[in-house]
């Protein structure tokens, strides 16, 4: 279990728990609307990559995405979107934890923004839950129109959700629990009085009062109240033990461009190996593997990452790359160190002993990021002076705490191997 707080968390047993669905019970990067974009064309799923990316920017609202996504499924059958919606997996654990809060008499709410309200209560039917809101979509002959409606779509249109809910069962901010992974849910903080963050983006991370990245079924004694197993009792997991493997055998990137190939060869190199994992998850979407990659991803993936496309290795392949070219080869080198071993060992480090985190980031813990430094500064000052060494690492792990909506994978040597490089 990975679970970071701050301060005294006051856990009065909950009336009522509310949960988001896309990144909480469902995975990810298994979003039901890109499932179906399979099935349009080219043109159209631009466009709603493009209504994504204006929406996660800030540059248009959530209603104004929705509703240019949701045209582009115009005339497309609704039981077709159904069967899409049926083969979209939940995240291991979460049939088990409503499972037992049913069993303590515990009330659940289900709460999305981008499922269509009856397979939302499809979910909650399946789950046990109480309570299911999703958008109201329309339908003409059995086909979508493309019009999309409810409370969800509309900017704080959770919050105004929920607190229905919360009059309809006589409750208070103090009844309630939110489980939740994105800024979406912002807006119904204020309406209980525990938050949580279940691998959570740059804003929960900050926001929430609990942190979990991992199994769901850690949630489970947070919602209760009761107590979470220690952190220090905490081992390894295999899973653990092989993303570290490869996260930090990353340094020898430096070391085969110094005594093997020139660096823009081995750029090159991982450049290929990137595009062939690309292709090796879209293959594992789709129920098919590639012997080597697929078999190193599911070894490595945890298990509420395990049914959606893993994104971070590309980030990371891409953060090396960029070292690789962008800047010289001792600094170059230097900031791929600070990333593979500082960022690697502060992750394991804040797993296994991890107590202080950031009130701006309850994700990272002050811990990982002191044993992250002083890794990453030995791995840095065998490729630059150790004033740049010293300073890179600090800028390094100052960034690897920091949440941010950019990969730190990217990150970390991108703003490390700028401030080696400007320093004499």
């Amino acid at each position: 279990m990975v679970l970071k707080k701050v301060g005294h968390l006051a856990m009065s047993k909950p009336r009522l728990i509310v949960f988001d669905v896309e990144g909480v019970l469902i995975p990810k990067r298994r979003y039901l609307l890109f499932e179906a974009s399979r099935r349009l064309s080219f043109w159209k799923l631009i466009r709603i990559f493009g209504a994504g990316f204006l929406y996660e920017i800030g540059l248009i609202s959530l209603d104004s995405a929705l509703r240019t996504i949701f045209r582009q499924f115009r005339g497309l059958a609704l039981s077709d979107l159904y069967q899409l919606y049926k083969k979209i997996p939940l995240i291991s654990g979460v049939q088990e934890v409503f499972e037992k809060l049913r069993e303590k008499g515990y009330k659940t709410a289900l709460i999305s923004s981008g499922i269509p309200q009856p397979f939302v209560e499809d979910l909650s039917s399946q789950l046990g839950a109480d309570y299911a809101v999703g958008l109201s979509l329309e339908v003409a002959n059995g086909h979508l129109t493309g019009n999309i409606g409810g409370d969800v779509t509309q900017a704080g249109g959770k919050a105004l959700a929920l607190k229905k809910l919360v009059e309809k069962e006589g409750l208070t901010t103090n009844d309630c629990t939110l489980v939740a992974d994105d800024r979406n849910n912002l807006s119904m903080f204020q309406l209980c009085s525990v938050r949580i963050g279940y691998n959570p983006d740059f804003l929960l991370s900050a926001r929430s009062d609990v942190v979990i990245k991992g199994s769901f079924s850690d949630i489970f004694p947070l919602l209760t109240g009761e107590k979470p197993q220690s952190r220090k009792s905490h081992s390894f997991s295999r899973q653990d033990l092989i993303r570290a493997t490869i996260h930090m055998g990353g340094f020898f990137i430096p070391i085969a461009s110094l005594y093997l190939l020139n660096r823009y060869a081995i750029a090159f190199l991982i450049f290929l190996a990137t595009l062939l994992y690309i292709t090796s998850e879209f293959a594992r979407m789709e129920g098919r593997h590639l012997p080597i990659t697929s078999m190193i991803t599911l070894n490595a993936a945890n298990k509420s990452e395990i049914n959606e496309f893993i994104t971070a290795p590309i980030f990371y392949a891409t953060g090396i790359m960029m070292a690789l070219i962008l800047f010289s080869e001792p600094v170059g080198y230097a900031s791929i160190a600070i990333l593979t071993l500082g960022d690697g060992f502060a992750e394991l480090v804040g797993r296994k002993i991890g107590i202080h985190s950031y009130p701006y980031n309850k994700g990272k813990s002050l811990e990982g990021s002191i044993f992250g430094f002083i890794v990453a500064s030995m791995g840095a000052s065998l490729f630059v002076s150790p004033l740049k060494a010293l300073l890179g690492a600090v800028i390094g792990m100052f960034v690897e705490s920091l949440p941010t909506p950019v990969n730190d994978n990217l990150t970390i040597p991108l703003v490390s191997g700028l401030v080696m490089s400007l320093i004499p």
